[in-house]
């Protein structure tokens, strides 16, 4: 299974023993607390860190792109995605919120139905790496059973919210089947309004993957998890953008190829 993205297990490995070390030597408890928060927050949020299990990001193929859309579906602007999507023919994954997939049925059913592959957002979008083990599970099965029934396929993959993660997690995701899915190439977007920025860091972060021998696992919103119908034009200017850019020299794939 290719999984790992540019996240060497040297990086993880120093920042937990240098977390130990100061913890020792600090002599205090507020500063022990302070350093071992920080590194919880390391591994649960960055997407490169390992500590906490290791993730799918991309694999050292620099020819394949995988562009993925976070917190939908959005009755007003994934419709208008997946119309970009399928006139420059390319497939894309959908992160979905399972509360939101459940209010947009027909709408799921037409990303399935045209190629994409969908995986996982949560049910409500919390941040998991706070949840209970037990509210974890409830979140992913309530979300990946709503899904299925919808679709009639297997959901097979899971981008925790926010990114955030720790090792129940992992854990309730493999038992129920689920690859989690983290990313190396992602901006502002669901704040940013110009398409201009949105694509210029992208393209910088593609490019830099590239020249180091990445794939590049690209993130952007279709839809937010606090407003279902926001307004996603910038998002999808800028996929539409990125996808013209880069067709004629990136081969585009869903991220069941990277399995």
């Amino acid at each position: 299974m290719r999984r790992d993205g540019p996240a060497p297990h040297t990086q993880d490995s120093m920042i937990s023993s240098s977390i130990t070390e100061l913890c020792l030597n600090a002599g205090g408890v507020a500063v022990a607390a302070g350093l071992a928060y920080g590194g919880f927050c390391y591994a649960s949020l960055w997407p490169g860190s390992r500590l906490f299990g290791r993730a799918l990001i991309a694999p050292r193929n620099p020819d394949e792109f995988a562009l993925t859309f976070d917190d939908g579906p959005n009755p007003i602007w994934t419709p208008r995605l997946l119309d970009a999507l399928a006139a420059h023919g390319v497939p894309a994954s959908f992160f979905m919120v399972g509360q939101r997939a459940v209010e947009q049925k027909d709408l799921v059913r037409r990303v399935v139905a045209e190629g994409h592959l969908i995986g996982l957002h949560s049910w409500t979008h919390p941040s998991l790496a706070r949840c209970s083990a037990a509210r974890i599970r409830e979140e992913l099965t309530r979300s990946k059973d709503a899904i299925e029934q919808i679709t009639g396929q297997p959901v097979r993959f899971l981008r925790p919210p926010f990114g955030a993660r720790r090792p129940a997690v992992f854990s309730v995701a493999r038992s129920l089947g689920l690859t989690t899915v983290l990313w190396n190439a992602m901006t502002s977007d669901w704040s940013e309004r110009s398409v201009d920025k949105i694509v210029a860091r992208q393209c910088a972060k593609i490019d830099r993957l590239a020249r180091q021998g990445w794939a590049a696992n690209v993130v952007l919103h279709d839809g937010g998890h606090l407003d279902p119908r926001i307004d996603r034009g910038p998002s999808v200017a800028a996929a539409d953008r990125l996808v013209a850019h880069y067709k004629s020299t990136r081969r585009f794939v869903a991220l069941d190829a990277w399995l």
